[in-house]
Order: C-alpha cells, then structure tokens, then sequence
C-alpha cells in the first residue's frame, strides 16, 4: 500500500455541546452510531482502521468488495461502519463482530452485513487533502461518491438549523444518537476535538443494586443499575461512573448499611457468581469483549437505593453509555422504577435516513 496518507490515522473528535449552534458557517450531519472506521484504499489492497488505531478489516470481510465497487481507486475515508437491524441501526449487532474466531466472524458477516458511512475525504490519487477547508473535502467526496450503491453511502449533510433539527429529532428512532457538526473553514485536525456533537440527554430514575470497587482500591468505582420489567424482574440496565475521588469515598459509607445480607433474595443472586453472558441477558458479572482481563467483579447491594441519572440513548433495553448520576432520590419507590418512564421513540425506517 502506497498513499499520500497512510495508516494508522487517528480520526478527528468532536466534544459535547448541549445545542445545535447557529448556521454560521458550519455544517449539519447525522451522528452514526457504529465503529469509527477510516478506509485506506489503493488498489484492490484495502485496510479498514479504528479510532484506536486496530484494524478491523478481518471483523468485516463483506464490505471489502462494496468498497472496491464504489470507492475510487486510490483514496482514505473517514466514515463510520454500521449494521442495519429491524428497527434501526443495531451496535449490539457491531459488538459481537468483534471475535477471534475466523468461522464465526464469516457467520456474522452474512447474517448481520456492514453498511460504510462515508463522511470525510483525506486522500484521494496522490493528493493528501487534510489541510484544505471541509467545504472543499466534502465537495470532493460527494463527486468521489457520486454513482455509490448499497452497501456504501455518504452521509446526508444540510447547512440549514431546521433541517438539522429535525433530523435530531426524528432519526433517533433509527438508531442515531444526534447530530454532528462541523466548521467549513476546519483542516482535518487528527485527534483533536474539534467538531462538535449534540447528542439526545433525558433522565430516569434507577435501583441501584450492586457496585463495582475502583481499579485503584478501597473506593466506589461504580453504582450498577436497575429497571424493572413489566413481568417484574429488575434488569440491569448500565452503570454511572463519572464521580471525583472524594465522591467515591463517600458512597463507600453511603453504601455500607446497604451490603449487609444483600444477597438474600436479592433479584441478581444467581448471577453473583456469573462471569459469562447467557441467554442474551446482559449480566454484571459478564466479561469484558474489549478487555479480557479487565475485572468486572461486582458486589450486591440491597436493591432499596433510587437514583436518578442522566443518559444520552438506549440501545435495546440498557443504556448506550454510561449515565451520569444526578441525585439520590429517597422519596421513590425502587419498584416505581420501571421502563414505563422511559420515553418511547417510534422507530424510522432505515431507508428514510439512508435516502435524507
């Protein structure tokens, strides 16, 4: 492989902001909810990077020859790689195309197929583009990309606030998590944040039922959470972790009276012991897919506690990202925290954002 930019490229971030900024200059994209992939291409040789640098080409074997199909000959991509499920984008579906072994990486390949979102050009022929304006890489992309078919997309983008408005609200139920925005005037700046995102944030009150330790030792590193179903069982629906030092060291005590006996007839009691997933269920004790030796040890508290947290989205029946703590709230009852709080958003047909 021999191109004006070479791999590994380590892709241009955007930080969080919690509104869409004026149409000054700047340009609107949906926010894809995949792996960050950046395409290098000359030839039939084709290298698929992460945002840390990993390849992920043996993960996908399927989108190689789309991306030969539809990409120009020689050139570097920044785009997103995503797997379109029934009721929209699908990353539970992304994760478990992360594994080592070839035949079930062939398996996942024809049962759950990669779609490419192109949204950046970096290099096209012998040109190296990450200096020049976005206006102009976006221009050249569009061009690049023009005759592209199915599995290969570029990726809608509007100069207009209203547009992009609508997209924030209406793509979400396809399984898109916000809206990007980017400066027309901005060079490709690697692993720089640089753009912005406006991601979805409502609030949920949770149980809390257990608790990881921090890596460091003898403080709280994490409050694991729960909802409860409409047949009654309390799911485990994610974490919050963000906290300061001190604020760890305070749940150690906050938490103490909750961890006596907290395994009799606690609703997690089987999966104490549990490091493995089954059934599809999502268990605290589960291993980690990106980090086998990451300890994932947790302890039971009694499910008594009610927090409410901040979260971004949901993916499935958990929470896409960790949530951020909010506030103790001693006047719910852990079982009023159910999935009836949660706001449901009528799922778009995939079709509708591939084709905005």
């Amino acid at each position: 492989m021999d191109l004006p930019v070479m791999p590994p490229v380590k892709p241009m971030l955007a930080k969080l902001a919690r509104a869409l900024p004026p149409a000054d200059g700047v340009s609107y994209e949906p926010k894809w909810d995949g792996f960050r992939t950046i395409v290098f291409r000359d030839g039939d040789e084709i290298e698929l990077g992460s945002r840390n640098e990993r390849p992920l080409t043996r993960y996908f074997p399927e989108i190689l020859d789309p991306l030969r199909a539809n990409l120009p000959a020689r050139c570097v991509i920044d785009g997103e790689l995503v797997v379109a499920g029934e009721h929209g984008l699908d990353f539970d579906a992304m994760l478990q195309r992360i594994h080592p072994a070839e035949s079930r990486v062939r398996m996942l390949a024809e049962k759950t197929p990669a779609s490419f979102v192109a949204f950046d050009l970096l290099a096209i022929g012998d040109e190296d583009l990450r200096s020049q304006p976005f206006r102009a890489r976006r221009a050249r992309l569009a061009d690049a990309l023009r005759g592209a078919r199915p599995p290969v997309h570029l990726t809608p983008t509007t100069g207009d606030a209203a547009v992009a408005t609508d997209w924030f609200d209406r793509f979400e139920g396809a399984g898109l998590d916000g809206v990007i925005v980017k400066n027309l005037d901005q060079p490709y700046r690697e692993d720089e944040r640089v753009m912005l995102k406006v991601k979805h944030q409502r609030t949920v009150d949770c149980v809390v039922a257990g608790f990881r330790w921090h890596k460091s030792g003898g403080i709280i590193g994490s409050l694991l959470l729960g909802l409860y179903s409409a047949a009654g069982d309390l799911q485990h629906v994610g974490v919050t972790a963000a906290f300061t030092a001190a604020r760890r060291r305070e749940l150690v005590d906050e938490l103490a009276p909750y961890r006596e006996h907290a395994l009799e007839g606690h609703p997690w009691a089987g999966w104490a012991e549990a490091m493995a997933d089954a059934g599809g269920r999502r268990m605290p004790g589960a291993g980690s897919r990106w980090n086998a030796g990451k300890d994932l040890s947790w302890e039971a508290v009694r499910p008594e506690l009610v927090c409410e947290v901040a979260f971004e989205h949901m993916q499935g029946d958990r929470f896409r990202h960790a949530a951020r703590f909010v506030a103790w709230r001693p006047d719910r009852d852990p079982r009023s925290c159910t999935y009836d709080q949660l706001e449901v958003v009528v799922p778009e047909e995939l079709a509708r954002v591939f084709g905005a």
